[in-house]
Parts: structure tokens; sequence; C-alpha cells
């Protein structure tokens, strides 16, 4: 399976007639649309196709109280009501529900949002319940090539804590979670608000709550460390935090999600995915978030690690971090709009930074409780658009005391000209910041930067520029002239370091007309993938030809 955005709406009712089920038929949100039980309690349903002939219900089911809950089956689409489940109803069964890869590329259509596990405010509720870390709750199951789809961004997708999620696709059959106009072919390449989003809470550790002990010596504890989600009151309030850095909740793999978005209120937006807290005993792996309209992921402390990360299209920020997050992003090729999106990265270290007193901040920082994310081998292909929805397009931001590693990573935005002043590749900023930097307790080392702007913020406490700290640490820097295309190939070439998106074999890479030193760390190549090794074929969106909607904006101007 592979969902592509349909060229038109004919082409996908050609496809369904040949299979039996006609024109697609999503019936308008209703509370009472969907009876999602199964009549004579069999798995068997009518599809409407092959003659009326009776077939098994493919869809997801489960008992609750005697009671058999089923979607409704509408070949190729299963059909969930509010009864099944919502934010009203979260899903808190003992049995694994598990949602199945439909033929003829049918989707699991919500009719609102899917929680997975009750949320908890309180220590003593949890403690009753018997939710102390992941695996304790319901756990949800995608088999690979499934696909979910939500109607409106008023609903969203919530693993709470205590709960898992195992969501296992391939190469070959990536889980996908999308737009029910997605599934109609009606939606836009880079289209997003077309569902909410998706919120993965955990146990992890988040400075928003009060620890004992420190991050160093292992040994941080908290009581009643409840932290409010982003996403709607009431209901729909879910919350995260804890102190086991290890916690699990499950696994993502091939995984993907589709044109999302929503501002609930001002300052609380749904992202393309949040990891609240989420532990390092979480497996991300080949994980793509795109097009949505606020940031692709985000991390609110914790420590999963995310291998081989795609975010294309992503309109506020590709990767956002805060709250004490220590995880590790390993392999991201990161692509903004022609005209949309704002940090490649930006990275806070302590949550509420500005409300804090210094005592308190010097205090988390002394403890190891600011966010200190590694990241190796990222290639960011900035948009050099100057009014985004959110903000100018930029590179990297880093602030609020948070000290990275990041290493061996491709920078640039020089593919167009007439590209703002405030389209900075790098930015350090906050006290904290520079002097960890002028320390060695904040590195970037080993990389490329090639922009108009080279770098903002600054200096460090001992007068060091910005640039001149990064050229110390083996970055090589190139201010690109308006226009200059980092992939050309020409003799005389006076920057080469991009073949599209692929990184350069080392020894064909040129900046400043000369060919470059970098020396990559624990590795061959520097930036996200190479053409050698390419690990985002096959089941990634919107990158390559025979799956995608349009050209990149990059492709089209050569």
């Amino acid at each position: 399976m592979k969902i592509t955005t349909l060229v038109s709406v004919t082409a996908l009712t050609a496809v369904l007639a040949a299979c039996g089920g006609g024109d697609i038929e999503i019936d308008a949100r209703n509370q009472s649309s969907v009876d999602n039980s199964v009549g004579d309690n069999s798995n068997n349903n009518t599809s409407g196709g092959g003659g009326g002939e009776t077939v098994d219900n493919p869809c997801a089911s489960y008992e609750q109280d005697g009671e058999t809950f089923q979607g409704s089956y509408d070949a190729p689409n299963c059909v969930y009501g509010t009864d099944f489940v919502s934010l009203s109803k979260p899903y808190t069964g003992s049995e694994e529900l598990v949602f199945g890869d439909l033929s003829n590329d049918g989707a699991h259509i919500f009719n609102d949002s899917l929680m997975i596990g009750q949320g908890y405010d309180n220590d003593a509720d949890m403690e009753a319940a018997g939710i102390a870390q992941g695996g304790d709750g319901s756990v949800l199951r995608l088999e690979a090539g499934t696909i979910l789809a939500f109607r409106s961004n008023d609903d969203y997708f919530v693993v709470n804590r205590g709960s898992q999620i195992f969501a296992e696709g391939t190469v070959e059959e990536p889980v996908v979670v999308t737009s029910t106009s997605d599934i109609e072919g009606t939606v836009g390449p880079e289209d997003v608000q077309q569902w909410g989003g998706m919120i993965i809470n955990g146990f992890g550790i988040t400075n928003k709550c009060a620890y004992t002990g420190t991050m160093m010596d292992g040994d941080l504890a908290t009581s009643d460390c409840h932290i409010a989600a982003e996403g709607k009151a009431g209901a729909g309030q879910t919350y995260y935090g804890g102190d086991n850095n290890e916690d699990s909740s499950g696994s993502l793999e091939y995984f993907m999600v589709k044109h999302t978005g929503a501002q609930v209120a001002p300052g609380n937006d749904l992202n393309g995915i949040s990891f609240n807290a989420v532990g390092s005993g979480t497996e991300v792996n080949f994980l793509q978030v795109y097009s949505t309209y606020d940031d692709g992921i985000e991390f609110f402390g914790g420590a999963v690690d995310i291998n081989n990360y795609v975010g294309l299209y992503v309109r506020d920020d590709s990767i956002d971090i805060d709250e004490a997050y220590v995880g590790t992003i390993n392999n991201a090729l990161v692509i903004q709009g022609e005209t949309d999106g704002d940090h490649c990265i930006e990275s806070d270290g302590i949550g509420s930074y500005s409300s804090q007193d210094q005592a308190t901040i010097d205090d988390f920082v002394a403890r190891g409780l600011n966010s200190r994310a590694t990241i190796n081998n990222l290639t960011c292909i900035v948009s050099p658009n100057a009014a985004g929805t959110h903000a100018d397009g930029h590179g990297w931001r880093i602030r609020e005391a948070h000290f990275p590693t990041i290493r061996n990573s491709i920078l640039t935005t020089a593919y167009m000209g007439d590209q703002a002043d405030d389209n900075y590749c790098v930015r350090i900023e906050s006290a904290e910041g520079l002097q960890a930097a002028q320390d060695g307790d904040l590195v970037i080392e080993e990389s490329i930067i090639a922009c108009a702007t080279l770098t903002n913020g600054g200096p460090l406490p001992d007068s060091t520029t910005t640039r001149a700290f990064l050229e110390a640490n083996n970055d090589v820097m190139q201010t690109a002239a308006d226009g200059e295309d980092p992939t050309a190939d020409d003799v005389d070439v006076n920057l080469a370091i991009l073949d599209g998106f692929y990184s350069l074999p080392l020894g064909d890479m040129v900046v400043n007309g000369n060919a470059t030193q970098v020396t990559p760390v624990d590795a061959d190549f520097v930036g996200g993938v190479t053409a050698d090794n390419d690990w985002t074929a096959g089941w990634t969106y919107g990158l390559h030809p025979d799956n995608r909607a349009q050209p990149l904006w990059f492709e089209a101007a050569e």
C-alpha cells in the first residue's frame, strides 16, 4: 500500500468502481450516524459490492460490558462513530485494539478523535487505575499498510500515559495517518489543518515539574507531575510527565502523518506529532511529517530517540525542542516549502523560561534539568520566505538554556535570490547558552552552513562571535550570493554540497570554491541522506517522482 494524493476525484471514483465500491460516501459528522454494533454479533456485513455478497467485516472491534463495538464497513473503508471511540470515550480495554490494512487502499475513518487510554491529573487516580508505566494501560496496534483518517481539525489522535502504540509499517507498506480530504483526493499538496495531529504522552522528565536529585546521578524523583498537554480542555485535556526517562510508549516504524494542525487557542497549537515526556524505551524509526500548520515534531521533555526523520512542508518549526529533552535524532531531512516555514530547529532548554528567576534557571542547569539534545547528520533546506504563516524562513535557533550537540549537518537557504535579511542560519541566544558554547557544553561541529545571513545572536561572553565559534569547531561557512545554487556541478563551481536533497560525497563537495575540509564524527558523510544509501526511498511521500503531487520547489527552478 502506498497512499498518494490523487489527481482528481474522477480517477478515485474509477478505481473504486472497478472494485465494486463506487464513489466514496462519507457521512456528515453526526454523533449517532454510525451503528458500531454488528447486528447479530457476527463479524459479517454486506459490503455493498460484489452483487450483495456477504463478506467478513474487516473493521476493528472490541467488547465492553458484554457488548461488541465495531466499525461499519462501507467498502473500501471502515467508519467509526463516537460510541466506538471519542475524546469523551477513550479506549480503555485490556485487549489490544487492532486496525489492519484494508484492501483497495481503504481507510479507517473516525467521526471524532482517537484516544487510547485514560488521562489522569493526579497520582491517586492513576495509582487506583494501576497506571505506573508504559504497558500498564491499553494498547493500540496498527498493522503494516494501515491508513487512519480524520474528518476535521477538531479531531486528533492521543496515546496517553501507560498506554502504548505499536505502528510497525514497512518500506512497501508504511502506516499513514491523514485526513479524509486526502483519502477523497481533494487535498492540495501543501494543505494543512485538515485534521488536528498526534500526541503521545509519557512518564519521562519535564522541567515543568519539581524534582529531587540530578540528571547526572540518575536519581531524579517527583510526585504529582501532571502537565497539561496542548489540545482541548475538558474531556480532551490530557497530561504528561514523571521521572522515568526510560519509559516505553511503544514503537513507530515507517510511520507518516499528513496535513495536520489546529490552533486550539493562542499558544495552544497541535503539531504533526507531539512527543510529551516520551521515554527512550519508545522505538521511533523512519518517521515522516508532511504538510503541517504548526511544528513537525515537538519534544516536551523526555528522552525518545528518532532515527531517520523527514519533515516536509512544515509551516512552523520542523524540529522543536523544550522542557529538558535529552534524546538523539539520527539522520534527518527537513525541506521547507518555497514560500512557507519558520525554523528547521527551534530549541528551548527550560519550560516557561521567561517566567523563571535566575536562581531557578541556574539550579535546573546545575542538575542537568535543561534540554541537551543530540542531532547527528541533518540536512535542512530552508525556505527563503520573508512572510510565512508564522515567520521568515530560518535555520537553527538555540535559546533558553538549551545545550545541544549538532554534528555532521548541512544547513542552507542558498537555492533562491532575494532572501530576507532575517533568513539567518544559526542563532545562539540566552546567557546560559552562550556560556555553554564558550565552555564546550554547546557543540555545533563538522557541519556545512551556506546562507545569505550566516549567523544571528551572540557574541559569547569572551566576545567571540557566533561565526568564529562555529569556524573553531570546523564548521565550514559560506555566505551564498543571491541565487547561488548548492547543487551546481560546473567545473569552476563556488558551492556544491547537494544533489537535489542528497548529500554529495565528501570528495565532491566544494565550499567557497575549495574542497571542503569537514571531517564527520562517526560517519562517512555529512547531511541527512545520500544517494548511495537513500533511506527515504519507497515509503515517504512528496520526495520522489513516483509518489508525490508536485516537484520539490528547487527542482522546478532548475
